[in-house]
């Protein structure tokens, strides 16, 4: 098995930090993408190094099994058992008076890839075929938060494969989910691994989100702040109209019920929606407002 140095594939070193290593991962799969890309060829199968790579460095305990083993990562822990049963035998055959291992048995004394081989890869009599899960992958996808108001299906395509995803409304921003079964092939007919979807939602509206509430502002006219009346607020769906209180402070709260984001995998809930009234004073006064301004104000001063 050829070594892939995954450092390399992400422009990075081994010092690299997990910060480095995600947005070195996000720059690359965004310049690969077969969807920016179509119909090239290089650009996929780079596409699919960098999502290798990420695979492996993104996650700390197979990072730190890479870095030990190199190409034979996946095997560390199989590497390690039969180290401490080795061991095991040697103490064994000490404690009865051995002078040490047997002739008979064998030692491994060759580098990580010798052992590898020896123990799974060889092909004479007696050889090992151990069955091994496939590499989990990550992908992203970009949204905008109009696309998970409702339940929505996409297509992805990884490692070269397009996927026909269908989500429930309510995703959040930085959510994972796993599509099971849908990662690299295993080896020597083991499983699969799993697809891990990060999504990243692009909030271009002028609702504010925290989970399943909203939150937005809404202007008021001086005159309806003051005499009351009614207004129409947007919400994430449409209009309503409300009705608003004599002397409604600038600053004032209100909340819509049931107005605000649609609740993950919770058919028919939805949260709040918070409003925050703002009140705009008229520009442009003419001679006789200024007039009838004046003349209120003496009213309020002299009661």
């Amino acid at each position: 098995m050829e070594f892939i140095d995954y450092y390399k594939i992400l422009g990075l070193t081994k010092k690299a930090t997990e910060k480095e290593i995600k947005a070195a991962y996000r720059k690359l799969a965004r310049k690969h993408h077969p969807d920016l890309n179509p119909n090239n060829q290089e650009a996929e199968n780079k596409f699919k190094q960098v999502n290798e790579a990420y695979e492996v460095l993104g996650d700390p305990e197979k990072r730190k099994k890479y870095n030990e083993f190199g190409k034979d990562w996946k095997h560390a822990d199989e590497f390690k058992e039969a180290q401490r049963q080795r061991q095991q035998q040697r103490q064994q055959q000490q404690a009865y008076g051995g002078a040490g291992a047997s002739s008979s048995q064998h030692e491994f004394s060759g580098d990580f890839s010798d052992f590898f081989e020896s123990m799974f890869g060889g092909q004479g009599r007696g050889a090992r075929q151990t069955k091994y899960r496939g590499q989990d992958l990550n992908a992203e996808l970009h949204l905008n938060i109009k696309d998970v108001y409702t339940s929505q299906k996409q297509t992805l395509t990884v490692n070269g494969k397009k996927i026909r995803l269908s989500f429930p409304a309510g995703i959040e921003n930085g959510q994972v989910i796993k599509i099971n079964g849908h990662g690299a092939p295993g080896a020597n007919g083991g499983p699969n691994g799993d697809l891990y979807i990060t999504f990243s939602i692009k909030n271009d509206t002028k609702f504010k989100r925290d989970g399943k509430h909203l939150y937005t502002t809404a202007d008021l006219d001086l005159y309806t702040a003051l005499l009351g009346g009614e207004v129409l607020i947007d919400t994430f769906d449409g209009q309503v109209k409300l009705k608003v209180a004599p002397e409604t402070q600038s600053g004032t709260k209100i909340k819509l019920k049931g107005k605000g984001f649609p609740v993950y995998k919770k058919e028919n809930e939805y949260g709040d929606l918070f409003v925050t009234y703002e009140v705009k004073l008229p520009t442009n006064l003419s001679q006789k407002e200024k007039e009838l301004l004046t003349e209120l104000k003496n009213i309020r001063d002299h009661g």
